[in-house]
């Protein structure tokens, strides 16, 4: 799993299939927003996925209707609720 932050690829951690981005995130050190402790249902912890997003599980309607409620970009992912399988690059509008 790697992260990019600000452009530039800034963290890289491997991390067992079936983490969450939010848990990989945690586990790289960097700063994720999150307000409903990983029920996603809040949107904070939207990323944008910008490699590998089929390293990662299908999302599920709830997530869906979770991001219109919230007005979070249809292409991002809530980092509590996807989970990885394989090499993902992502990053974070806030990073």
């Amino acid at each position: 799993m790697r992260f990019e932050q600000g452009g530039r690829e800034a963290r890289e951690v491997r991390v067992e299939p079936g983490t969450t981005l939010l848990a990989a995130a945690v586990q790289a050190g960097l700063p994720i927003a999150q307000a409903c402790g990983s029920d996603g249902l809040c949107a904070r912890c939207g990323v944008v996925v910008l490699e590998g997003g089929a390293a990662l599980s299908t999302e599920e309607p709830a997530e869906r209707d979770t991001k219109r409620r919230n007005r979070i970009d249809a292409g991002e992912r809530l980092a509590c609720q996807a989970r990885i399988s394989g090499p993902v690059l992502a990053t974070a509008r806030y990073w």
